[in-house]
């Protein structure tokens, strides 16, 4: 079954974004993933307890473009997203992120906990991930070089479809626990594009992001998971997360990489409807 596709005006312009499910609503993006009718292997986790909105960010898609690189940044992004949650009439919702999308969260729980209902972060970090050797980003990380090449042939426009489809698996396999299971994991018609514009933005933007003294003030219902072997934001900065929110629930899966909703799924769904279920009774 497709997303249903929706165009939202707002005060900040109008932005594109993907529904599907029932129940209370919840917010999941990415900071420079596109997303069409075809969904998100992430935010299919959602759909069976939730109205997910998947939501394509500025520049990404037929959202409004940025008039100035700023609107790019997570404060400006977290701003759009408040703008989307007043103008589809929400109080509040959850968010739901995974990886750049959980640093947005991060952001959104700082400076906007009223509007969250609960906060799920899915293999992030509070500061700059590539400053550590078990980052595949890390210059000494063993596969740092493949990894930097195949990001920059992925951001090619003139790409094949069946080059990018293999670009992407190629990529996937490295951040993977067992590489061989990523047709099984993989295997919905999922398609997704990346931004060339928000991953460069990104790229700088992260050099200077660090919200660990802002961290105690989000008082947003946290729940924090990631697989232990996480490659792209290990482990440690998830723990360190955990440290510094008050409250917080922090989960590890033993045998997951930077994917635990699609390597350990069973335990994956589990843990998040327990979250969202002891949520709505509060």
């Amino acid at each position: 079954m497709l997303w249903k596709r929706q165009v939202v005006e707002t005060t900040r312009g109008s932005f594109e974004l993907f529904f599907k499910g029932d129940g209370e609503p919840i917010c999941i993006t990415h900071l420079y993933s596109t997303f069409n009718e075809t969904g998100d292997y992430f935010a299919d986790t959602f759909t069976g307890s939730n109205s997910v909105y998947l939501i394509n960010l500025r520049e990404t898609g037929s959202s409004v473009r940025a008039e100035q690189f700023y609107q790019l940044s997570m404060l400006e992004t977290v701003m759009d997203l408040e703008a989307i949650r007043r103008a589809l009439g929400f109080k509040a919702w959850y968010f739901a992120g995974h990886s750049t999308g959980g640093m947005l969260g991060l952001v959104y729980g700082i400076y906007f906990p009223d509007s969250l209902t609960g906060l799920v972060i899915v293999g992030a970090a509070a500061r700059d991930y590539t400053i550590s050797p078990f980052c595949i980003y890390h210059p000494d990380h063993p596969d740092f070089q493949r990894m930097q090449q195949l990001i920059e042939m992925l951001k090619k426009a003139d790409l094949k479809e069946n080059q990018r489809k293999a670009l992407t698996r190629e990529r996937t396999k490295l951040s993977l626990y067992s590489p061989e299971t990523y047709e099984q994991n993989f295997d919905k018609p999922i398609k997704k594009k990346l931004s060339k514009v928000r991953i460069e933005f990104f790229n700088r933007e992260l050099a200077i992001y660090d919200v660990r003294s802002k961290l105690p003030y989000c008082h947003s219902n946290l729940l924090i998971l990631c697989g232990k072997y996480d490659v792209q934001c290990p482990l440690e900065f998830s723990k360190e997360i955990n440290e510094l929110v008050p409250n917080s629930r922090f989960i590890t899966y033993d045998k997951s990489n930077h994917y635990p909703f699609l390597e350990e799924k069973q335990s994956f769904s589990r843990d998040i409807h327990h979250f969202l279920e002891g949520e709505a009774a509060h």
